[in-house]
């Protein structure tokens, strides 16, 4: 078991242990006293002996909690002047919080005469080269460590071998997909390369399982990391769950969304007008509690969160005030995004960020008053994250929910009914308060992942053995999950694809595809990144959008929260010139939504089962909720799982998303023609007793193997590097991360 440090804290000498120059910079910034979690990582992080999790809110003192100490250690090795070389590598997942954090870092770092470099994409190769010659402190992301094994080989040897520390930053935000398991692969070659283990420190939100976390940072080893939490530490949280019950726009606003939704706009997205009157009540609210302070309102989607700003720039111009209300999402350009940032972090000016997922991490934007949400949010964890960052400098952390809910009528469907959008959020608000995280998904193959670091791999050793490329990588490393034949067969797949090919004495090395593949510069991310237009107006680059967004000369967007129409597109190129406009339309972004977890159906349950009056809903909201209640009521959900709707029976499982998607899989091999919409799933045209059957026999001799029920499904190909892989592989790799056969007897 790892320990866990916890409780009030005690008279420390954690001050006392820290180096003389930290000492100066603690008093300099006039601190009464030292957080506890800064008091119970001194003396772990110190020792360097064990790894250490740091988990506590957003501006609860995490990065100071790992680098006071490590400052320390590092001047302490540092103080001889012929002493250099890299002593601690600091990974994050954002190149903005690198920037936010070099400057903190700096301000510690420098006094001590420890340099600190960053290193990204847009960082000059004259001061790459001082970090590779210096060393120091470096602040890198994972694509672009990456990119320095395949470039500098066995040079990184000698590059890594001073190294004391490695930090891992935003922790949870690696957990559970490729690029986490990306991640995890290179800090096991850092080792590898350095000939030594080295203590790694990982800083993180609120976890809701920090064995797993620790699992997740040293594969194999983390029951022997140091936990180290926040636990106990009160915060006064002030929640509000607003409903609005969709309606349509009236007035001059029912005459603009008619101007923005125009015949092909229609066909494209089922007719669903971007501006209806449920999200211009939504954007008055908004507008009437938020202007004049400082705050952050995210949605789901980039299309939402060009909408809402665009509604709230306009309520501006009405009222003729400054518009105060920016976007902020991946797709704009980056000086776009700073200049938000910059405005909320300055302070000096009112600003709400309108923002998808883009500001749920670490960055750092000062005192923000409050936290809008538009939509269920996408997970408890993201809710945990949101929420955290408000309520800084002992203020209460404020989050204002804003649902929206379909009006109903007699042919209505099962989930509008039942309210699912307002009552998942209350489940969630709930398991929120009861401190529940979602746990990542195990056991999960990642193969598109391991296409990349054999590849990458051959290519920094110039050349690999095939058994020692498994012990390095699966044996060893943190694909543990594929078996020596998934292996195996994998490489056969990358040789059939001229990936790869093997030499007389055995040894594996890149081919010429191979080699064209890993030298362009969109290797080194684990993630695919979509073909995109540029969007440029006056010369200038504003942007970019998936080429799946439909785009023609005449058409009119929103975007960057200004309207614009298209005056050219040059296909050749990529590029799309627009100018100023009076009309605009959102455009097709694109992405998926979040799997939902089986606790939050179970507890969502709960809800509908339960009664009384939540006290964080407001009227609306309760009256969606008891419309829920009332419909979940009437269809006997209290007594039975199974229903019928017209010729088709319908079963309420209150499992989670990859349970569902396995028995729907399961059904659809039995022959049933099946499909899961939200927390239900649909047999048509086939009596509800036959379904209440065939499941009975499911939860009797099992859905049986996930591999084959992947089998069933058409678009397997989700990742970078799927294209390389045969069927059998491709099977394996979406079963482990989509299905679970045994969720459903849970």
């Amino acid at each position: 078991m790892a320990d866990s440090l916890s409780g009030n804290p005690q008279t420390s000498s954690a001050y006392e242990r820290f180096h003389p120059g930290v000492q100066r910079w603690i008093r300099r910034k006039e601190w009464g006293e030292l957080r506890r979690i800064q008091e119970q990582a001194a003396g772990p992080v110190l020792r360097g002996e064990r790894d250490v999790v740091i988990a506590a809110a957003t501006a609860g003192g995490k990065t100071e909690a790992a680098f006071l100490p490590i400052a320390s250690q590092v001047a302490e090795a540092w103080k001889d002047e012929d002493v250099g070389g890299l002593s601690v590598l600091y990974v994050s997942p954002l190149k903005a919080l690198i920037n936010d954090q070099f400057d903190r870092l700096r301000d510690l770092f420098e006094p001590l005469h420890v340099p600190v470099f960053r290193w990204h994409g847009d960082v000059s190769s004259s001061r790459k080269k001082r970090a590779r010659q210096e060393g120091g402190l470096l602040l890198i992301t994972p694509e672009s460590l990456e990119a320095q094994f395949i470039r500098r080989g066995y040079a990184m040897s000698e590059f890594l071998a001073p190294l004391q520390y490695v930090v891992v930053d935003e922790l949870h935000a690696f957990i559970g997909g490729e690029r986490g398991r990306q991640l995890q692969s290179l800090l096991h070659r850092v080792e590898l390369a350095a000939r030594r283990r080295i203590p790694r420190i990982a800083l993180s939100a609120t976890l809701g399982d920090m064995e797993k976390a620790s699992a997740f940072l040293r594969p194999g080893k983390g029951e022997d990391a140091i936990h180290i939490t926040d636990e106990g530490e009160t915060q006064t949280v002030k929640l509000q769950v607003r409903g609005y019950e969709h309606r349509s726009a009236e007035s001059r606003s029912e005459e603009i969304a008619e101007e923005e939704q125009s015949e092909e706009d229609q066909e494209e997205e089922g007719g669903d007008p971007q501006v209806s009157g449920d999200l211009i009540d939504i954007t008055g609210h908004l507008f009437d509690t938020l202007r004049g302070g400082r705050h952050i309102t995210f949605a789901n989607r980039r299309q939402t969160v060009e909408v809402t700003a665009d509604l709230l720039r306009r309520k501006c111009d009405e009222e003729g005030v400054p518009n105060e209300f920016l976007p902020h999402h991946g797709s704009l350009n980056r000086d776009l995004r700073d200049e938000a940032e910059q405005r909320l972090r300055k302070g000096n000016r009112p600003t709400t960020i309108v923002a998808t997922t883009t500001l749920e991490l670490g960055i750092d934007v000062g005192n923000v008053e409050s936290i809008a949400q538009i939509g269920a949010p996408p997970s408890v964890a993201s809710m945990r994250q949101r929420l955290g960052r408000s309520g800084r400098r002992g203020d209460p952390a404020v989050l204002r929910v804003y649902v929206r809910e379909a009006k109903l009528d007699s042919d209505s469907p099962l989930t509008d009914k039942l309210r699912v959008g307002l009552v998942r959020t209350v489940a969630m608000v709930r398991l929120l308060a009861q401190g529940w995280n979602e746990p990542p998904v195990t056991g999960a193959l990642h193969l598109s992942t391991l296409v990349q670091q054999i590849l990458s791999l051959i290519a920094q050793r110039g050349g690999l053995d095939a058994q020692q490329g498994y012990e390095v990588l699966c044996q060893r490393g943190p694909f543990r999950t594929v078996s020596p034949d998934q292996f195996a067969t994998l490489l056969r797949d990358l040789g059939a694809a001229d990936l790869i090919t093997q030499t007389h004495d055995g040894t594996l090395v890149l081919d010429l595809d191979g080699e064209q593949l890993v030298n362009h510069y969109e290797f080194y991310a684990a993630f695919s990144t979509p073909e995109e237009y540029r969007l440029v107006t006056g010369g200038s680059e504003i942007g970019s959008l998936p080429i799946v967004a439909p785009l023609y000369e005449g058409r009119y967007l929103i975007f960057g929260g200004k309207r614009w129409k298209v005056i050219d597109v040059d296909q050749e190129k990529q590029v799309v010139e627009l100018v100023p406009s009076e009309g605009g339309r959102a455009p097709l972004f694109g992405g998926m939504g979040a799997m939902v977890h089986g606790q939050i159906r179970r507890e969502m349950q709960r809800v509908y089962e339960s009664e009384g009056e939540p006290s964080f809903l407001d009227p609306t909201g309760y009256d969606l909720l008891e419309e829920g209640r009332w419909n979940f009521r009437e269809m006997g959900l209290s007594e039975q799982s199974f229903v019928t709707e017209g010729t088709d029976a319908v079963w309420f499982p209150w499992i989670g998303d990859r349970a569902l998607n396995a028995m729907e899989l399961a059904l659809q091999r039995d022959g049933f023609d099946v499909e899961t919409q939200d927390v239900l799933l649909r047999a048509k045209e086939v009596p509800t007793s036959e379904l209440e059957e065939a499941i009975q026999r499911l939860r009797e001799t099992g859905l049986g193997n996930s591999r084959a029920l992947a089998r069933f499904v058409e678009n397997k190909r989700l990742e970078k590097h799927h294209a390389y892989l045969s069927e059998n592989l491709l099977a394996a790799d979406y079963a482990s991360q989509y299905l679970d056969p045994r969720g459903f007897c849970d």
